[in-house]
């Protein structure tokens, strides 16, 4: 068995990818649902913060945006700082931390500080998000 390591990372494919998550984070500020899933592959897997922990496939992904962007501050706050990319030719992960806001069901705000981890593949020469995950830091 040969093991392949990751070549560099052109320029290009890191501003890509940037740009991709930079997109990804607008479209669900504008609560834009086709921005959102737009650079999401339709076999993607996300393990996610609140049930369902697991979501196979892009309509199961898209579906768990709806609790989310009901429980957001409006306008809804989303983004992303410490963002690492490492990429090879056609697979790259991408890693950062976000924050979020949003009201509880007693109008109390709660503002989240969360882990991302992207993992992404280059098809066709795009690169398409194929696993997400997002994690809560323990206290």
């Amino acid at each position: 068995m040969t093991i392949k390591s990751l070549q560099e990372p052109s320029a290009q494919d890191e501003m890509d990818i940037q740009a991709l998550i930079e997109r990804w984070a607008r479209a669900v500020r504008e609560e834009n649902r086709s921005e959102i899933r737009a650079d999401h592959d339709s076999e993607m897997l996300m393990f996610d913060v609140p049930p369902p922990l697991l979501s196979r496939r892009l309509d199961a992904y898209m579906a768990t945006w709806e609790p989310f962007l009901s429980w957001s501050e409006k306008p809804v706050a989303f983004g992303f700082h410490d963002v690492k990319i490492t990429a090879g030719k056609d697979v790259a992960f991408a890693t950062a931390t976000g924050r979020c806001a949003g009201v509880d069901v007693h109008g109390k705000r709660e503002e989240l500080e969360f882990r991302l981890t992207m993992c992404l593949r280059k098809m066709d020469g795009r690169w398409r998000v194929v696993h997400e995950h997002h994690s809560l830091p323990t206290e």
